[in-house]
């Protein structure tokens, strides 16, 4: 089978300039707006110990929701697959990044808390570890992403 690439492409502009631009490290915003094509923008900042607007998008913030989103994604397509109906799905994700020299994340953990009305619970939960080893995101990372499922069968 013949690999096919996907190629994607997004704008950050920096809107932090207060006018002396980065004369000196307190003198800018952390600011920027990201956009691809006709989406909606994001507005980002760095995170607020690098002097950063709490209220706005951080690339720490933005990686961790990646994984999260995109393992969601493979998981419902195989429960959908697999005869299982998912109610709601909801991940509490966290992750962890260590400073130092280099700063880097040592880990994310994914806490998805899954609601089926029908299909075997046990399966719902194993599908987290396939939807895990098909995840995009966690595939392109140097460290681990963690799962750690709820499963709770609902009402149909």
């Amino acid at each position: 089978m013949a690999q096919r690439e996907h190629h994607y492409q997004v704008s950050v502009e920096w809107t932090g300039n207060k006018g002396q631009g980065t004369a000196s490290y307190k003198a800018y915003d952390r600011d920027y707006q990201m956009s691809a094509g006709e989406k909606a923008p994001i507005a980002g900042s760095s995170d607020p110990a690098f002097l950063g607007d709490a209220t706005r998008w951080n690339p720490e913030d933005l990686l961790v929701a990646s994984a999260s989103a995109c393992h969601k994604l493979w998981y419902l397509h195989l429960c959908a697959e697999a005869g299982i109906i998912v109610q709601a799905y909801r991940d509490d994700a966290e992750g962890t990044m260590v400073e130092g020299k280099t700063g880097c994340f040592t880990r994310i953990l994914l806490k998805p808390q899954v609601s089926i009305s029908s299909g075997d619970p046990e399966l719902a939960r194993t599908l987290h570890h396939q939807a895990h080893s098909l995840c995009y995101i966690a595939n392109s990372l140097n460290f681990p992403v963690l799962c750690e499922p709820t499963i709770v069968q609902s009402p149909q």
